[in-house]
C-alpha cells in the first residue's frame, strides 16, 4: 500500500463495524420516538405463548425435555462437520495431489460416523429416545380367587351365534313391536294439591 490516502483493510473493517452501529443506533431511536407508549399491567406482564405466568420460575421440570434436548444438539452439531469435510476434502486438486488422499478422507468419516452410531445405538439401547419409559410388569390383584379358576375361564371355548341369527333376531323383535297395540292416551289426567296449599 504505497498511497497514504488509502485505507487499510484494518480500516475498512472499522467503516463497516461504525455504519453498523450508526444503522442499529438510528433504528432503535426511531422506534423509541415513533411508537405509541401506553403502559397497562395486562402489557407489561410476562408472556408466556399465550399463558398467565404464575408464580415463580424456578419450578421443576420433566428432565425428558432436557435429555431430547442434549440428544438433539449432541447428534447435531456433530453431523454439521460433515458439510465442510465434503467441501474441502472434495477439491479435485487434493485428489489430483496424491491419490491415497481420497481413501484415508473417507475412512476418517467412516470412523466419524461409526463413533456417532454407536453412540446413537448406545442410546437407543438405554431407553433415552423412548418419551416415556414402560414398566414392564404384570397386574397383581389381592384376590382370593384361585388362579386355576382364571385359566379355566381363559382356556375354554365358547359357542358363538352366527352373524345372520342376530339379523333375523332384530328383525322378528322389529316385527312384534310392529304388531303390538299402540296404549291410547290419557284423556283426563288428575291433579293433587299439597296439603296446606291454597287454589
Amino acid at each position: 500500500m504505497d498511497d497514504p490516502g488509502q485505507l487499510s483493510e484494518y480500516g475498512k473493517i472499522l467503516i463497516i463495524i461504525l455504519v453498523g452501529i450508526f444503522l442499529v443506533a438510528i433504528t432503535i431511536m426511531a422506534g423509541r420516538m415513533l411508537s405509541v407508549n401506553k403502559p397497562t399491567p395486562q402489557k407489561l406482564s410476562t408472556y408466556e405463548c399465550g399463558e398467565d405466568a404464575v408464580g415463580s420460575s424456578w419450578v421443576q421440570f420433566n428432565p425428558r425435555f432436557y435429555v431430547i434436548a442434549l440428544i438433539f444438539l449432541l447428534f447435531d452439531v456433530e453431523l454439521i462437520f460433515i458439510f465442510p469435510w465434503a467441501t474441502v476434502f472434495g477439491q479435485a486438486e487434493y485428489i489430483a495431489a496424491d491419490g491415497r488422499w481420497g481413501w484415508f478422507t473417507l475412512i476418517e468419516m467412516a470412523l466419524f460416523v461409526g463413533i456417532l452410531i454407536i453412540g446413537l445405538i448406545f442410546v437407543w439401547v438405554k431407553g433415552d429416545l423412548e418419551w416415556v419409559k414402560p414398566i414392564h410388569q404384570l397386574p397383581k390383584v389381592n384376590v382370593s380367587i384361585p388362579s386355576t379358576a382364571y385359566d379355566g375361564l381363559n382356556q375354554a371355548t365358547y359357542p358363538l351365534r352366527a352373524y345372520t341369527a342376530q339379523l333375523d333376531d332384530k328383525a322378528t323383535a322389529e316385527k312384534a313391536n310392529e304388531e303390538m297395540p299402540v296404549a291410547p292416551k290419557i284423556a283426563f289426567k288428575p291433579r293433587f294439591k299439597k296439603p296446606g296449599a291454597t287454589s
